[in-house]
């Protein structure tokens, strides 16, 4: 059955060695199943079903990845777009938690219906690659933002909008000591770094008395507080467009990023260094967001963090059905999940936004073509607060520059029609 499956021998591969690969990707991306609920639950959402929505998603991901791409690539809700939902969405926009799912279901069609009629590819090559670095290490900023604030490492000044906190308190302690933890680890080459400094860090509060004891195992919550609780027509109004936007963009390229890397990390390109199926994964993708947004989970996306099982001998979409059966078994561990503090999930946060933050060394930046832009985007993204508002200046400021250099060949049209439409949005919103 395996076999016919997932062609193991065509692919050089066993059942073992996918099964190991699938535990290794599962161990270095589980600490979502604790950063997400704890996040989304800043909006008004239960946390427990957040919990549970999070863990069925990424099951329908992989599964889907797996049985129907063939990939051993693993898929969950994304880091950077759950905090824009949270932070920027709910918090900042003033949109409601449903609203905020409706946009996520929308702009998971809209990726589905792109892909069929190809007008991936078009948008991608359009874009240019200043951009695109720009746009992930400003996220990874935006992170690393929200790490230092819901520590309490930085709090908010009136007479500087922001200063240090009271870093010798146990929160902001426990925060730095997780991040240096997570390194220290994964210079060891041990796998699940993320996850261990959680669940240390959680240990830790548990001692000092932070951190309210609650289980391991039970049955898992209700997933009926956030079940088909989205609200697509509250979606559809002008204001949220910009929004689904933003959950499409980034969604898009981080997707694309992703299948390449670990596809090239595995040896799964063909001759031309094209993925085959692409449009299968990218299925895989779409689907994944669209079923999360009806269980009640922002946008679930490809992990980069596939690369570790992939390294570790997956070649199938096995792998991926592995990470899919501990995703369903990790349902069982809501007390767990429940009693993680928002300070053992800061270092994870500041960490991952190193990681996207370290893709400006690709960036020109003897050319003030390029380097403005994405000086513009890695600002005004974190200091907004706004993933949306961050796409949008790097965008006018890339044509403006442009333009005021006279370098107007520069300019592809789909930057041409994007910046023109943020200039109308903030100019009529």
């Amino acid at each position: 059955m395996f076999e016919k499956l997932f062609k193991l021998s065509q692919h050089n591969t066993s059942v073992k060695q996918e099964v190991i690969a699938g535990f290794t990707t599962f161990l270095t991306m589980a600490y979502i199943i604790f950063v997400n609920p704890s996040m989304l639950a800043m909006t008004g959402m239960d946390q427990g079903a957040v919990f549970v929505a999070t863990c069925l998603a990424a099951a329908i991901g992989c599964l889907i990845m797996g049985l129907y791409a063939n990939y051993p690539i693993a898929l969950a809700p994304g880091m950077g777009l759950n905090a824009f939902f949270t932070f920027t969405v709910v918090m900042e926009l003033g949109y409601s938690w449903n609203v905020a799912l409706g946009g996520v279901f929308i702009s998971g069609v809209v990726f589905t219906t792109l892909s069929a009629f190809k007008v991936r590819e078009w948008i991608i090559n359009s874009i240019p690659h200043a951009l695109r670095f720009g746009i992930a290490a400003g996220i990874g900023l935006f992170l690393a933002l929200i790490a230092l604030k819901s520590s309490g490492i930085i709090v908010a000044s009136d007479a500087t909008l922001v200063t240090l906190g009271s870093v010798t308190d146990f929160e902001p302690l426990m925060a730095i000591l997780g991040l240096f933890l997570i390194v220290g680890l994964i210079s060891l080459n041990i796998n699940g770094a993320v996850m261990i400094a959680i669940l240390v860090i959680t240990v830790l509060g548990l001692i000092f008395g932070s951190v309210e004891y609650a289980g391991i195992v039970n049955m898992p919550p209700s997933i009926a507080p956030t079940f088909m609780a989205l609200d697509i027509a509250g979606a559809l109004e002008v204001g949220m467009l910009s929004v689904i936007f933003a959950f499409l963009f980034v969604d898009l390229f981080d997707t694309s990023g992703t299948l390449i890397a670990v596809a090239q990390r595995g040896k799964l390109l063909d001759k031309d260094g094209n993925l085959p199926n692409l449009k299968k994964a990218l299925f895989a993708d779409s689907g994944a967001t669209i079923a999360g947004s009806l269980l009640g989970t922002s946008t679930t996306t490809s992990y980069v963090e596939s690369t570790a099982g992939v390294s570790a001998g997956g070649r199938t979409g096995l792998t991926a059905v592995t990470v899919a059966v501990l995703f369903l078994l990790a349902l069982f561990f809501s007390p767990l999940a429940s009693m993680v503090p928002a300070y053992a999930t800061a270092g994870p946060l500041f960490f991952v936004g190193v990681l996207m933050v370290a893709g400006l060394v690709n960036v020109k930046w003897d050319d003030l073509m390029d380097a403005v832009p994405v000086t513009v985007i890695v600002v005004t993204m974190p200091l907004t607060f706004s993933i949306a508002d961050g796409i949008a200046f790097g965008f006018i400021s890339y044509a403006a520059v442009r333009i005021f250099s006279g370098r107007f060949n520069e300019i592809s049209p789909a930057v041409w029609f994007l910046s023109a439409l943020f200039v109308a949005k903030f100019a009529f919103a």
